[in-house]
């Protein structure tokens, strides 16, 4: 299966030598952020997973190349690009076989870094139930792929736009251990709360890398949701972005908004309604996310070797 990939020096020297790997998306870059906001937060995602003794691979499908770790050249071409692809399970294939330019989403992500032996991915939020699921059935692959692929996803919980309680319990059908970290509720992308108590809660870095080794030798397919609260000083409280999310969801179905088109319109609108304040926590939260990825990562490094 490597043979398809193209692993970035750094990333397959880690891998051989069984050192800290952090995956990172390409949506983020692609769909997720404005340039050139996405270029500068990209790079400074990878520096700072470098600066916490682990190294990053940002993902992406380049030219029908599913490339494990970008240059900088490449990641500043996807972040300008046009009609780039936004990547999911259902499509991956298609855009290597064409070989088209694509942005890896969480599921796509998952699937290319467990390909390449990577063991944690950071990200912003994973994708979920979205609300009014019950009559559109839109449910994010995202939490299909959980259930599935190995690895454990370190996120600041189900983005604040979809159905919280609903995506909590799929990923409880898919038998996806939902972690809070270091918090008793889980966290809602911009807020550190959700009113929702955790199913389960780690304080420690090394828990959830002894939970996520644990699983494989017990051979349990799929991985671990590990949500990770958006720094308190960043945060944007519930009750505030409530009305807003509110407002949006409106717009979008208004405009039939729908598939995959529904998040990053969200997202985008949500930018313009908080005057900005959104985009500035959705970068803060996942750095923070970066750095527990990079923990997790050097803690599973540790274990392996004992």
């Amino acid at each position: 299966m490597k043979d398809l990939l193209s692993i970035a020096p750094e990333v397959l020297d880690a891998l051989n030598e069984g050192a800290p790997v952090v995956a990172l998306e390409s949506t983020i870059i692609s769909h997720g952020m404005p340039y050139p906001k996405n270029l500068e937060t990209a790079l400074s995602l990878e520096a700072l997973i470098r600066e916490n003794g682990a190294v990053p691979a940002t993902i992406a499908v380049i030219n029908g190349v599913p490339k494990i770790g970008l240059s900088e050249a490449e990641i500043s071409e996807l972040a300008q690009a046009q009609s780039v692809m936004k990547l999911s399970r259902a499509d991956l294939a298609i855009c290597i076989a064409q070989g088209k330019m694509g942005a890896t989403t969480v599921a796509a992500t998952m699937i290319l870094a467990e390909l390449a032996g990577i063991d944690v991915f950071a990200t912003g939020g994973i994708g979920g139930v979205h609300k009014g699921a019950e009559e559109s059935f839109d449910i994010s692959a995202d939490l299909g792929e959980l259930g599935k692929t190995a690895v454990s996803v370190v996120a600041a919980g189900p983005k604040a736009i979809l159905d919280v309680p609903k995506t909590l319990e799929v990923l409880e059908t898919q038998g996806v251990p939902v972690i809070t970290y270091g918090a008793d509720q889980v966290p809602a992308f911009w807020s550190r709360e959700s009113g929702i108590p955790t199913p389960l809660r780690m304080d420690a870095a090394d828990e959830i890398a002894a939970a996520h080794l644990m699983r494989a030798r017990l051979n349990i397919s799929g991985g671990q949701l590990i949500c990770n609260p958006i720094p308190k000083e960043a945060e944007i409280p519930a009750d505030v972005l409530a009305p807003l999310i509110a407002q949006a969801v409106a717009e979008a179905e208004a405009a039939q908004i729908n598939a995959k088109a529904v998040t990053p319109f969200l997202l985008k609108r949500l930018t313009e309604l908080t005057e900005g304040s959104s985009l500035i926590a959705n970068i803060a939260l996942v750095r923070n996310n970066a750095k527990v990825g990079a923990e997790i990562a050097k803690q599973i490094s540790l274990q392996r070797q004992k």
